[in-house]
């Protein structure tokens, strides 16, 4: 039997031009870039980047299109700078690669104009030689890869038949989405009983399960989160569903351990940028759940993994070795702590 250790992301390629403005314009009015610069984006480059760059001494590889442009040439160069294998990354000359416009305002909250360019080939055909020894097969975002996300006759979704191909395969599943509004539930539904993991953020969940996380009034309890969960479970997720929030994550196994870990408090003028936070949030799960870690201690590592991406611009810079992040997230103190404090601390003035 092959001993089966690393991680393969496949899906989503991109280079996100990232734009910092001083503020969010009305229509037909102008706001002032202040700094802009470059960095690799998409599901696939943005967790196999943090993994790599927290050192977790892991083999990592990806499976995806770009263009044969000069985007394309950057990616395939980081790529190697980050020794990640790329012999299932394919180039085509018929798309450029695709890209992402990121529009970043001083709180943080990010706006983002996108070109699917060679992500919308990515088919089937494209994994058909794919069968390494890496324990955990990730692919996302779906939503966004245009013939994956076509129906299939037998499996509902082509990208469903991926997934089926690659457990039947060998390997553990994961899958992230792309925030998007609309009706997706006959895209995403098909794949959940392919799946090992499930990691998607709370507006992601809420649009599948029909289940109300986040409102006017502000986000849902963890009960309701643990409803969602519960509901993507009985689709047949096999392992974990990991619904996350910037306040904080629910998690949930199938035969085990369920929570609410709340998130790492982080003042507003620490929060440089917040691309790629959800990417790097999963790539915290992936790790520490190829590892065997505990699903609350999973959860704080991801949590941590976002907290770092927050303090960068980009989706990759933010990032530091793992074991430093873990010396960081033993004196981390979280949202439910701090409020907890602050309540106290009213109570004794009063």
């Amino acid at each position: 039997m092959v001993q089966r250790n690393g991680i393969l992301g496949a899906g989503s390629m991109l280079v996100d031009h990232v734009q910092r403005i001083t503020h969010w314009p009305e229509q037909g009015w102008l706001a002032e870039i202040t700094h802009s610069e470059k960095c690799s984006g998409g599901a696939a480059l943005n967790v196999l980047f943090t993994l790599a760059r927290m050192q977790v001494n892991l083999p990592l590889a990806g499976v995806g299109m770009v263009g044969g442009d000069s985007d394309g040439d950057y990616i395939v160069q980081l790529l190697d700078e980050h020794q990640i294998d790329r012999q299932f990354v394919q180039r085509t000359h018929s798309v450029s690669t695709a890209m992402t416009q990121v529009m970043t305002t001083p709180d943080g909250q990010r706006t983002f104009f996108h070109a699917r360019g060679a992500n919308a080939e990515l088919d089937l055909p494209h994994f058909a030689e794919v069968a390494t020894s890496h324990r955990i097969f990730h692919l996302g975002y779906l939503l966004l890869l245009d013939s994956l996300d076509q129906p299939d006759e037998v499996f509902g979704t082509r990208s469903a038949h991926l997934l089926a191909q690659m457990q039947q395969r060998g390997y553990l599943t994961s899958l992230d989405l792309v925030s998007r509004i609309g009706e997706y539930r006959p895209l995403v539904v098909p794949a959940l009983c392919w799946l090992d993991y499930l990691v998607i953020n709370e507006l992601e969940a809420q649009s599948l399960t029909g289940v109300t996380l986040r409102s006017a009034s502000g986000l849902a309890a963890p009960s309701a989160f643990a409803e969602a969960a519960a509901w993507l479970m009985e689709q047949g997720v096999r392992q974990r569903v990991v619904i996350h929030a910037p306040e904080g994550a629910w998690g949930q196994e199938r035969m085990g351990e369920k929570g609410w870990q709340p998130a790492w408090c982080l003042k507003p003028e620490e929060i440089v940028g917040s691309v790629g936070a959800g990417d790097a949030f999963c790539a915290g799960v992936l790790f520490a759940s190829h590892e065997g870690w505990p699903l609350l201690e999973t959860l704080k590592l991801a949590h941590t993994c976002a907290c770092f991406n927050l303090h960068a611009a980009n989706a990759l810079d933010g990032t530091r070795p793992l074991a430093e992040m873990q010396r960081w997230m033993d004196q981390a103190i979280c949202v439910s702590r701090a409020a907890e404090a602050g309540r106290n601390t009213s109570a004794e003035n009063t």
